[in-house]
Parts: C-alpha cells; structure tokens; sequence
C-alpha cells in the first residue's frame, strides 16, 4: 500500500426485526462501498413494507384477501420503511455518518413489533505490533 493511499474500508448491513420477548436477524451483508449497502437496506426496508401491507393487486394475492382499513391514528410500520427507502435526505444523513465512521440506524415501530436497518463501517482487526526488544545492560 502507498503512503499516501487510505486503507480500504468495508461496511456492515444488516436488517433484524423482533417484538419485547425476541429480536431475530433476517439478513446482512458486507459490501466494499457504504453506497452498495445503503442499496442494499433500500431494498430491504421496500422488502419490509411489502410484506406488511402489499398491493392488493399483486399476483400472488388471492382475490378479495386484502381490504383498506381506517388509519385510526396509529403508526404504520409498513410506511415507515417505505417512506424511509425513498428519503434522499435520510440517505445524505446515513452516508456521512458513515464516512465519519460513526453506524447508522434505523427503527419502524408498531403495535406489535419492530423492524430494524442498521449500517456500520467494518473496523479490520488490528494486529498488534511487536514490543522493541529489551536492552541488555553489559557489564
């Protein structure tokens, strides 16, 4: 490696959801660019909101098995991670924390349960440096 050339950093992706008894992961990845894993925790956080409230017209929807449901006030965890996916200026905010270095996270929460997308920089193992060897007094 160059002087002058940074050390080649990785980063973490990693989607997990749960409930107050479990947490469970549902994937990662380690990707050589914080962009490649931004874009890989788009697709999940589009992954999340489409299994919780699909398109009623999907294929694979049966007839009639999906209907509209008054919001009542509630939080749509659904939303969240859709609205998430497609916010520049989230995406901006991940992208410098991770360029200082710093993970970034992000939590959708309902009634029932949590979804979480954490991204963080991969930090190598350090291998440790060889003590200078003791002097020997003569005489």
């Amino acid at each position: 490696m160059n002087a002058g050339q940074a050390p080649v950093r990785w980063y973490v992706a990693e989607s997990h959801g749960g409930d107050a008894a479990r947490s469970v992961r549902l994937g990662g990845i380690i990707a050589p660019t914080r962009r490649l894993a931004l874009r890989w925790l788009r697709r999940q956080a589009r992954r999340f909101a489409d299994a919780l409230d699909p398109d009623p017209y999907t294929p694979w929807v049966p007839a009639r098995a999906l209907y509209p449901v008054a919001e009542g006030g509630r939080r749509d965890a659904s939303a969240e991670p859709r609205s998430w996916a497609n916010s520049f200026r989230e995406h901006d905010y991940a992208l410098g924390r991770l360029a200082d270095g710093l993970p970034y996270e992000f939590v959708a929460r309902d009634a029932a349960a949590w979804y979480g997308l954490v991204m963080r920089p991969l930090i190598p193992a350090c291998t440790p440096t060889p003590a200078p060897p003791t002097p020997h007094r003569q005489g």
